[in-house]
């Protein structure tokens, strides 16, 4: 049978869509591959970590009826990115193996049974479905994302907070140190829902969903999400994915956010960046901190190694309040900055040398930023 027919670029757009999640090696060697799941004229192909799981369907061609079986996903997208972009593909089965056409390329790929393909065990009672549109997720993903922890021994960090309640939706993400909040309002009322998305569900999201513009006039495109106790749904164009939830209580986050400090910048996003990744090339490997000295008029930044090696960078600030040092974890600075790629100004707020700073952005209330002091 011809499993599938069609151009190089499509096949490889739709295996590349779902094999993110997909592990090179793994105890279960099945989950390795991708199931090929064919029903009258269309393709579904579908992929596991046993958390994770991605379908998506796509019109491929090939001959019509009911077909499954699994392959090498990492395998197939190799062996594919190695062809032209236009050129004509085929996919055969026979017997064990499948059989991939190109050219005058063929190669022989062994295939495990379907039905070994162990697929996550859906939630049976999903509550209600709501949609944002997906450039709206998306831009939400990427201010918080870099916030979260990894590997850290609470796992209830390794991810982000979700809270969808009213016309507000919610992220929120931290790993002890930093916490990023970013948030959006939402044309329809949703019910209450609180959960925590795992870090790999994050950034397959933050891959997967689109942030085109839409000409006016047109639908953008939207994600709907559905949540159970101990699963999410999602479903956008021809994707659908399902993952677990990370259980536990995430910190509340709105003590953790200052408020009413009494000194406060704005300064510009784009040299405070540059001033900071220069001072932070003669940091210390192991500490990352550097020395920021508010002054009015002036900020001055500095750093030093164990090699006795210094750097200082001074930038002409707007500042007319309290004189304050402070050491910050410089990655922690520059992390937030860098995902703040659409912004001119940021606004810095301050209490004194010893309290966590609050960064803010002038044209949007709806994000913020938590960097705890270090000594240094």
């Amino acid at each position: 049978m011809i499993v599938l027919k069609t151009t190089q670029d499509k096949l490889l757009a739709a295996l590349q869509s779902v094999s993110g999640i997909v592990e090179r090696r793994h105890t279960l060697p099945v989950l390795a591959n991708v199931l090929l799941r064919k029903n009258g004229g269309s393709l579904q192909l579908t992929t596991s970590d046993l958390e994770i799981q991605i379908r998506t369907t796509a019109e491929l061609g090939g001959d019509d009826g009911a077909f499954a079986t699994t392959v090498g996903a990492r395998k197939l997208i190799d062996i594919l990115r190695t062809m032209p972009a236009d050129q004509t593909v085929s996919l055969e089965s026979n017997q064990a193996k499948l059989i991939l056409k190109g050219g005058k390329s063929k190669f022989t790929l062994t295939s495990l049974p379907a039905e070994d393909f162990p697929l996550v065990q859906e939630a049976p009672n999903f509550g209600p479905s709501f949609q944002v549109p997906q450039k709206t997720l998306k831009r939400l993903l990427d201010q918080v994302a870099f916030a979260m922890a990894v590997h850290d021994i609470r796992y209830y960090l390794n991810g982000i907070l979700f809270v969808a309640e009213g016309k507000q939706l919610s992220l929120v993400a931290t790993d002890g140190h930093r916490l990023a909040f970013a948030s959006a309002t939402l044309d329809v009322e949703v019910p209450k829902q609180e959960v925590i998305l795992p870090r790999k569900t994050v950034i397959e999201l933050q891959r997967l969903l689109s942030d085109a513009s839409v000409p006016e006039g047109q639908q953008a495109p939207m994600i709907e999400m559905q949540f159970a106790a101990n699963q999410a749904r999602f479903s956008f164009g021809t994707m659908e994915f399902v993952t677990k939830l990370v259980e536990g209580k995430f910190p509340d986050y709105n003590r953790v956010i200052p408020r009413n400090h009494r000194n406060h910048v704005t300064l510009g996003r784009a040299p405070l960046l540059a001033s900071l990744q220069r001072t932070a090339i003669l940091t210390s490997e192991k500490f990352k901190g550097v020395r920021l000295n508010f002054e009015p008029g002036s900020l001055q930044i500095a750093s030093n190694n164990s090699e006795q090696e210094e750097a200082v960078d001074e930038l002409d600030i707007d500042y007319d309040g309290e004189p304050i040092e402070i050491g910050f974890n410089v990655t922690y600075l520059i992390d937030a900055l860098a995902n703040m790629n659409q912004q001119d100004m940021v606004r810095v707020e301050l209490q004194d040398g010893n309290s966590s700073a609050l960064v803010t952005l002038p044209d949007d209330p709806h994000f913020k930023y938590v960097v705890m002091p270090m000594r240094i």
